[in-house]
């Protein structure tokens, strides 16, 4: 029997042995030296940190785990990054190994946890950062036992050196590299055609489908496709003239109903956050009514303006800001909170372009009322960015009552302001 030729063997082997498994893990990779390359840098000297210590213990990992490569843990571990003043930062990893991490190339030494104290000790660095934070979870990974072992080892005179990383960990993570964008291209694709695949009567038989049926459906497709989520279990609802009726329940979809759906898929830890809207026709109809047809459309003027308004270089807070003034000068109302609609003719309006990234909601600058602090953190080109809104709209097939059009679609914030990363929800969506 002739042998087959070494290519032929190769190409057989890769696609019987891990190929998926392979091409995530070396796109991670990427990832990892890139940020390490192109972002680490800068972002410690802007936070006037020479030394970043992100502690992991067995069974009690640290949020930036599988950005620094994950490896394996068995009691106390350090991911160390010391800045030398040269162009690239140091990288050392200290009780963490294996396969996965050392094949990755990213960093450049590998020993036992019990080699900390000498290590910082040769370096001597003038500030170590070490993530803790008051506002946000990603960046408070240390424990409060993980911090006095770190003061006990180092000694008294360098746990004064100890500063928070909380605006490191945000830098980090939001100034995003070509890879990751790629990444959250690829993850936008599965969340959107999931979606919108889910509101279709691919799925949906009004009058027999549930709003938990529909939910388990995008559950089953994250499962087949070994994707991750941010929110449990899709949010699936009904919105009618008094507000949500029900959500991923037992209630039947039945024909007259408004369904709206928030979610999103983690790939190769990169997490997206969408929403989508439908309308189950009625007997007779064939389109969806004019009412609830302008509501979204005002909904798509809302996210027009902001899309065309956000610019790079300022702070989040400036950025809403001008967003409110131009909403206001096309005609719309800045609601004074959520769901604090008016009984204006006018459709009321709020956002919440909240920071995505490595989670649905991520760390990075957000133009949005529930982050506060970040509102103060600057927009910079390469940001992911969720741009979220809630317009309110009276529909006369309700009596005048307002419907509450959700439109969030994710983002790369650039040079020339904001640009969509797959392609966003165009219309209602019509489930015959």
């Amino acid at each position: 029997m002739k042998r087959l030729p070494l290519f032929f063997l190769v190409l057989l082997c890769t696609n019987l042995f891990g190929q998926e498994a392979m091409r995530r893990w070396r796109k991670m990779n990427q990832v990892r030296q890139d940020k390490f390359d192109l972002v680490l840098p800068s972002a410690m000297r802007e936070n006037n940190i020479d030394m970043w210590i992100v502690t992991n213990r067995e069974g009690n990992l640290d949020p930036l785990y599988a950005d620094m490569g994950e490896g394996y843990v068995t009691a106390n571990a350090y991911y160390i990054f010391y800045d030398t003043g040269e162009e690239r930062i140091e990288r050392a990893a200290l009780g963490v190994g294996g396969y996965l991490l050392k094949e990755g190339g990213t960093y450049d030494y590998f020993g036992a946890a019990d080699e900390l104290k000498e290590f910082v000790q040769k370096r001597n660095p003038k500030t170590i950062g070490l993530n803790i934070s008051k506002n946000f979870g990603g960046a408070d990974g240390l424990t409060h036992s993980a911090y006095l072992e770190l003061s006990e080892i180092l000694g008294e005179d360098y746990a004064k050196r100890f500063v928070s990383a909380e605006k490191l960990v945000s830098d980090f993570r939001s100034r995003r590299v070509a890879s990751e964008i790629a990444i959250y291209g690829e993850a936008g694709e599965f969340s959107y055609t999931i979606a919108e695949r889910a509101f279709s009567n691919e799925v949906i038989t009004p009058g027999v489908t549930t709003l938990e049926d529909v939910a388990w459906f995008m559950k089953e497709e994250q499962y087949k496709n070994n994707l991750g989520s941010s929110f449990g279990m899709p949010s699936v609802y009904i919105t009618g003239p008094d507000g949500v009726v029900a959500t991923s329940s037992d209630r039947i979809i039945q024909r007259g109903d408004v369904l709206m759906l928030d979610w999103g898929v983690g790939l190769m830890n990169m997490f997206t956050d969408m929403k989508r809207m439908a309308y189950v026709l009625r007997e007779g109809e064939i389109e969806v009514p004019a009412g609830i047809k302008n509501a979204f459309d005002q909904g798509v003027k809302v996210r027009d303006i902001i899309k065309k308004t956000i610019q790079p270089g300022v702070t989040a807070q400036k950025a809403e800001d001008a967003v409110y003034a131009a909403l206001t000068k096309a005609g719309f109302n800045k609601m004074k909170g959520f769901n604090k609609y008016t009984d204006l003719d006018k459709t009321d309006v709020i956002i919440g372009c909240h920071s995505v990234g490595n989670w649905g909601h991520g760390i990075g600058p957000s133009i949005a009322f529930f982050n506060p602090v970040r509102l103060g953190y600057e927009l910079k080109p390469s940001n992911l960015i969720s741009i979220e809104l809630f317009a309110y709209t009276k529909v006369p097939e309700w009596g005048g009552k307002k419907l509450r059009v959700p439109l969030e679609d994710d983002a790369v914030i650039t040079e020339r302001g904001i640009e969509w990363l797959y392609p966003i929800n165009p219309k209602v969506l019509v489930i015959k």
